[in-house]
């Protein structure tokens, strides 16, 4: 989901421009915007905006080497965490020590325009931090175009796919990573989401495939139809969806990285209510939310997690205005209603909170910086996902009937630890706050990975 142009608000625009100079690189969430158009029900060629969860580092410069969380306090005035820190956090080290750690799964990543150094930063990602090498297959689908690194369409994706693959590989480091890169582009006309999902559909009949991490999304108002309450123009692009969940592949989203709103038709103003967006909100998807950690250098916590809500956005979630409530939320209907809620569960996302990252599409910007956003939780997850599978000897599909039913059970046999503070209000409307058991900012909350790979395998 989109994290938006500068001119999404003076205060976002003002902070994030700020944090980038002071932190040379460390991050800048504002930029591109990639525009996707889609044949509506009516058949003209209405637009709507498909959004990466991360858009690059517009002033940013990148830094030759990463800093301890508690030098990124003091320089920065953020906390910033490597993936050992996040393992350390999610307690990854008994599964890691008995062999789990993704191998023979594999994680189908999903990217406008891809980036072209991506198993070169993916390679000194891996050596600044001893994780273990893997070769990304890189899958063009459709026309997509010669990088050009002064399109800021072309390295706002570029920075979402670093973020997107070096996760996924982080917490999975053994699984196959296939990084889908299309060729949605604004002169293109017909493309977009419909190719997206095309090329799902394709790679899944193609390969072995166990999970898909989405880190994009567009506001469901913004679809043709949408305000007459005909939702055609979302239905028929669930296709992709429906075959994955007949071929028991899990499919994740990122809830967005505007709290309880999201982009307008024009990509870069909000809302001023809530909305909820599409793939997230699509009940065959696990709709993955936010959280800000608090963590020393060493990645223990300091602090309970709580919703991410800090000066640079909030995790997204709510309820659907498209689609019903779905038979695993039965038992959180007094939360959502008769509509779908999202998240479903939460990972990392904050900025004040942030992920580094090595990259080197631009070179005006070669070097580490900093990412947050849901768009780093999704690949988080999708890691997680790939660890279960690999303990259950086979693909589990569909996770959230699942996942409901653990968060049934004590913590201590679900693995799913309950988020209870932080609310994700943003940009003027009010949102959810984190409340005891499910809540729309924080879906079911987050995870102690030992326990719940475990309780989600069976095993």
């Amino acid at each position: 989901m989109g994290m938006h142009p500068a001119t999404a608000g003076p205060r976002r625009s003002t902070t994030l421009r700020a944090l980038a100079l002071l932190a040379v690189g460390a991050t800048a969430l504002s930029g591109a915007t990639a525009t996707a158009q889609a044949v509506g029900a009516s058949g003209h060629l209405p637009a709507f905006h498909l959004r990466p969860a991360s858009a690059g580092h517009i002033d940013a410069v990148g830094r030759v080497a990463p800093i301890s969380t508690s030098d990124c306090v003091s320089q920065i005035g953020i906390h910033c965490y490597s993936p050992l820190q996040y393992r350390s956090a999610y307690n990854l080290g008994p599964l890691y020590q008995q062999g789990v750690t993704g191998k023979g799964r594999t994680i189908v990543i999903v990217d406008s325009f891809g980036s072209p150094s991506i198993q070169h930063d993916l390679e000194v990602f891996d050596k600044q931090w001893g994780i273990p090498d893997t070769q990304v297959e890189v899958v063009k689908w459709g026309n997509v175009p010669v990088f050009d690194p002064t399109n800021p369409d072309h390295t706002g994706w570029a920075g979402e796919t670093t973020l997107d693959v070096e996760y996924a590989h982080a917490i999975a480091p053994d699984a196959h990573i296939v990084l889908v890169e299309t060729g949605v582009a604004e002169t293109e006309g017909v493309t977009g989401l419909p190719e997206m999902m095309d090329a799902e559909k394709a790679i899944i009949k193609s390969r072995n495939v166990d999970v898909i991490s989405q880190s994009f999304g567009a506001t469901e108002n913004t679809f043709p139809g949408f305000d007459q309450h005909n939702f055609k123009s979302i239905e028929d692009l669930r296709y992709a969806f429906k075959y994955a969940a007949a071929k028991d592949v899990t499919v994740l989203a990122a809830s967005g990285d505007n709290g309880a709103t999201d982009a307008m038709e024009n990509g870069s103003d909000l809302y001023p209510y809530k909305v909820n967006s599409w793939p997230s909100a699509d009940p065959l998807v696990t709709s993955v939310g936010g959280t800000e950690l608090t963590l020393d250098d060493n990645g223990v916590r300091t602090a309970p997690d709580k919703v991410w809500h800090d000066d640079y956005g909030a995790a997204g979630g709510g309820v659907s205005g498209v689609f019903e409530r779905p038979w695993y939320q039965a038992g959180v209907a007094k939360v959502t209603g008769d509509h779908r809620g999202t998240p479903d569960i939460s990972m990392s996302a904050a900025v004040d909170g942030a992920a580094w990252t090595y990259e080197s599409y631009d070179p005006t910007r070669v070097g580490w910086h900093l990412t947050g956003g849901t768009s780093e939780a999704t690949p988080i997850f999708s890691g997680i996902v790939a660890l279960a599978n690999q303990l259950a000897g086979h693909r589990l599909g569909q996770l959230n009937w699942r996942m409901y039913g653990l968060a049934q059970l004590p913590s201590q046999w679900s693995g799913i630890t309950d988020v209870t503070a932080g609310d994700n209000s943003w940009d003027k409307v009010t949102g959810y706050q984190a409340v005891k058991g499910y809540d729309l900012a924080s879906g079911l909350g987050t995870i102690n990975a030992d326990r719940f790979v475990r309780a989600l395998s069976g095993r």
